[in-house]
């Protein structure tokens, strides 16, 4: 049961992550990438939850490191906040917020597939 909610949050992540490419869906595109900017305004909470599960749940393989990417590009605006290691997490988060749109398809088909199965 546990897992049903980090797979609703990968597809929550990767929609918001993936924004600029939901558009060219036919049919539904409109109205899928109207949905993930609303999803927009809670990313940081999204993402800060989203790191929480995953490192909860203890998921350090290849999906887990990736969610952890998400969810550091989701909040790179608080990263500075942090005592120590903010500045050097907020480095990473905006290198890796480069892939952003590939980040996001993939975390969103994990998703996907998390929930089929």
């Amino acid at each position: 049961m546990d897992e049903i909610w980090l797979h609703i949050l990968n597809i929550v992540a990767g929609l918001i992550l993936c924004v600029g490419f939901l558009e060219a869906i036919p049919k539904m595109g409109k109205h899928l990438a109207k949905f993930a900017k609303w999803l927009g305004g809670f990313d940081t909470i999204i993402g800060i939850i989203l790191i929480i599960v995953v490192i909860w749940q203890a998921w350090y393989d290849l999906f887990g490191i990736i969610l952890i990417l998400a969810g550091l590009i989701m909040i790179v605006g608080i990263l500075p906040a942090i005592p120590a290691i903010g500045k050097s997490l907020e480095k990473v988060a905006k290198f890796v917020g480069g892939f952003q749109g590939i980040i996001g398809i993939i975390v969103l088909i994990v998703g996907i597939w998390g929930l089929i199965q």
